[in-house]
């Protein structure tokens, strides 16, 4: 199925979903003002979603100041409060699933042991979780081979990958294809956009040089298999959704 990131306003997106059939990814849940008031922003959603005319959710989790990785004990908890409101909010809201950043920076952590480190995280937070998948997107990871190691480590069914295509064209020295091609099995989430490669443009499918086609051939529809227009525009919307 087919969802479009809560980045437009809610009159377009009610117009997308109701052309596409579209299912919603919010970002309300990553922001810690509504997790603050977790219970009346769950509300307000909850009627949003009602007016966008679809019950089909995913979520976005936090990605401000929070990270998996956190080596400081204080850090670390603070993350896995967000998390534990933005999968509380997920229950309530009936998600699918919640994308969580790797939390993975090259420019700050060495690759020795942090694949180790970050599963520890998640094998906590995934215990006694099975109601809604958790998948685990890259941003600023330069290979793919450290996100399926916490992948397997983690080792929880209902733990996968988010491959945003987007992140591994403009900030990984590997090429796209092949992150596409080696985490295909272990995908089960796809974040849709385009660019040029040398910045996180979040334009349309074909409006920069990103090999849409030949990555999203290593990725076709299955059982398990969503995917997320994540585009900042309506125009940049419409683009990706009528080639997906």
């Amino acid at each position: 199925m087919k969802y479009i990131s809560h980045l437009i306003p809610d009159e377009e997106m009610k117009g997308f979903i109701e052309k596409y059939n579209a299912g919603v990814e919010s970002i309300d849940f990553s922001i810690s003002d509504n997790l603050d008031h977790l219970s009346k922003s769950i509300k307000r959603y909850s009627e949003k979603m009602k007016y966008m005319g679809t019950d089909q959710l995913i979520l976005h989790g936090p990605f401000l100041d929070v990270n998996p990785c956190a080596y400081d004990s204080l850090v670390r908890e603070a993350t896995m409060t967000r998390f534990f409101q933005c999968y509380e909010a997920g229950l309530e809201l009936g998600a699918k699933k919640i994308v969580f950043h790797s939390g993975m920076n090259p420019y700050v952590y060495y690759k020795e042991s942090w694949a180790e480190h970050v599963a520890l995280f998640w094998q906590e937070f995934m215990e006694d979780r099975r109601e809604i998948e958790v998948v685990l997107e890259n941003v600023f990871d330069n290979d793919w081979e450290l996100l399926l190691d916490v992948y397997r480590q983690v080792d929880q069914p209902n733990f996968e990958l988010c491959l945003d295509i987007g992140h591994a064209h403009c900030y990984s020295s590997v090429e796209v294809l092949e992150w596409a091609k080696k985490l295909a099995p272990y995908v089960t989430h796809v974040h849709v956009h385009d660019n040029s490669g040398n910045r996180d443009a979040h334009v349309g499918l074909g409006k920069g040089n990103l090999p849409w086609q030949e990555v999203l051939a290593y990725l076709p529809e299955n059982e398990a298999r969503t995917w997320t227009v994540e585009c900042m525009r309506a125009e940049d919307v419409a683009a990706c959704l009528s080639k997906l």
